[in-house]
């Protein structure tokens, strides 16, 4: 058995490294056809070169005239007047194209046919209100774009992702009805075996399971034959946003969620993929901190269409009639559990970085201290604003990041953001024992975030994510204390990086970050 297992994994691997081969030679040889004819007919037309150069200058006043983030205004309009043909390009694919605003459109009808079935309960926000209208503003926030908060709903917060792991299998093997598992990643090796049979011995029961994966995320892990062993087995299989050798800027957007749920009232989210380095089991980057959550009563009914969002979504040629439609079940709350929370979802297609603006609100909402762990640090202009005001009016901001990187480029890059966090009073946290994979905030012991999302363009502007944001349940008090127990595990490189650098790092820190909406 484990001789064929060998072999099934060589073979996946090779077959995976063929895929990418193939994939990027097809879009670079369509990138430079198209960017040598266009070079060709300047060439050989003038009038077509001055035509493109014109244009040039009219797309980059447009640019600077819509209302969207500094970084990305700039790097358009550096892309775009240094290289015409294939900045113009790229920017008519990345904004007009027809398949993306079918894409676009195609998820705004999903949406309304899920999220109209959720209860709202407006009036948990009056309640939350009255507590701290500071906070509760996060919430009316999010309600505008359709995300209910709830109450009497129970969050047991894991320090290490294994024990929420261990636990996300013992809630498989009670499953009645269904189980839905959507991950970025997923690796077909040692970690996935226990969620393997517990799927298989869930789907010979009549259970309806179904697995969600990224494409891109699990490109080296997931063959075509594993998904045909899983289907075989009675377990249904969605790839999102496969990469087909097609030119296509929405393959950039890629699903970063990690939702599991289980008859609509137990649910699971955090930092974690389905790997064997999240839960230490390998260590290539020295030991790896990731976390997760639990979720009984009420707010599993929004993880439940986010998944169900995500996996009629994901196949963009399916009919309406051959959708998973989203039943709303009666669950049980949980009389016991305090405070309120909301389970959110952020979209690259709609515009509105979720993400990012929940952090900025409790950023900009914090009195005496605004923490943050993240494996990437590449900020937007304004995020890096609030941070540096909140640490000037007197928030004690803190910032944990990996000690050991999985990304080298990135974490050059996360780096050049430290000098001008730490002169206006933000400390950085470096984690000493390896990568610290975790995406959390916490704030002044009353609210806080656990999910996917990231302190970096990726997250906050280019991938669909998840997180819930939790005021005053009975779990932050044990966030905290992940914080404070991981905080003497790193060195703390404030005063290292408080120095201003030499003009040639300035340099070097300059270009880094011109590249970091890309990031």
């Amino acid at each position: 058995m484990s001789s064929k297992r060998t072999v099934e994994k060589k073979s996946a691997i090779k077959n995976s490294v063929g895929r990418i081969i193939i994939f990027g030679l097809f879009v670079l040889a369509q990138i430079a056809a198209f960017v040598v004819l266009l070079y060709f007919l300047g060439n050989k037309f003038p009038p077509v070169d001055i035509a493109v150069r014109v244009l040039s200058v009219i797309v980059v006043l447009g640019i600077n005239s819509r209302d969207h983030s500094d970084a990305f205004k700039l790097i358009w309009v550096i892309a775009i007047l240094a290289f015409p043909v294939p900045g113009l390009l790229f920017y008519v694919l990345n904004n007009f194209s027809s398949s993306k605003h079918k894409i676009k459109k195609r998820l705004a009808q999903v949406d309304l046919m899920i999220f109209s079935h959720l209860n709202y309960n407006d009036h948990l926000y009056e309640e939350m209100r009255g507590e701290d209208p500071a906070r509760a503003s996060n919430a009316k926030y999010l309600r505008n774009f359709n995300f209910p908060i709830y109450d009497k709903t129970d969050i047991k917060y894991y320090p290490v992702a294994y024990d929420c792991y261990k636990d996300q299998i013992e809630d498989i093997k009670k499953a009645k009805k269904f189980v839905y598992i959507e991950y970025h990643a997923i690796e077909t090796k040692e970690a996935f075996e226990p969620l393997h049979e517990a799927l298989k011995e869930r789907a010979a029961a009549g259970v309806d399971c179904r697995v969600l994966y990224d494409d891109v995320g699990s490109f080296t892990f997931i063959s075509r034959q594993f998904v045909k062993l899983l289907e075989s087995e009675g377990i249904k299989c969605n790839a999102f946003n496969p990469a087909y050798p097609v030119l296509s800027l929405f393959m950039n957007n890629r699903d970063h969620r990690k939702i599991m749920v289980v008859d609509g009232k137990v649910g699971y989210t955090g930092g974690y993929n389905i790997a064997d380095e999240y839960f230490n089991m390998v260590n290539p980057y020295g030991h790896w901190k990731d976390n997760g959550i639990k979720l009984v009563g009420p707010a599993v009914q929004s993880l439940t269409a986010m998944f169900v969002e995500m996996w009629n979504f994901a196949d963009l040629k399916s009919k309406d009639d051959d959708m998973l439609m989203f039943e709303p079940v009666e669950i049980e709350p949980v009389t016991t559990a305090g405070g309120y929370c909301v389970p959110y979802c952020d979209s690259p297609l709609d515009n509105e970085p979720i993400g990012e603006n929940v952090y900025l609100n409790m950023v900009n909402n914090a009195q005496d201290y605004c923490w943050f762990m993240t494996p990437y640090l590449v900020l937007s202009d304004e995020l890096a604003r609030a941070l540096q005001i909140a640490s000037k009016r007197g928030v004690d901001v803190r910032i944990m990041t990996p000690g050991i990187p999985d990304k080298k480029f990135t974490y050059h890059v996360t780096r050049s953001y430290y000098n001008m966090l730490v002169t206006s009073g933000v400390q950085i946290f470096e984690y000493t024992p390896g990568f610290n994979h975790t995406k959390t905030c916490i704030c002044d012991d009353k609210c806080a975030v656990v999910g996917t999302i990231n302190l970096d363009f990726r997250s906050l502007y280019h991938h669909f994510e998840n997180a819930v944001y939790m005021f005053k349940t009975d779990c932050i008090a044990d966030i905290k204390d992940d914080f404070l127990a991981s905080f003497e595990e790193c060195r703390n490189v404030t005063e290292k990086y408080r120095r201003r650098p030499n003009v040639i790092v300035r340099f070097l820190k300059s270009i880094l970050r011109l590249w970091a909406p890309l990031l």
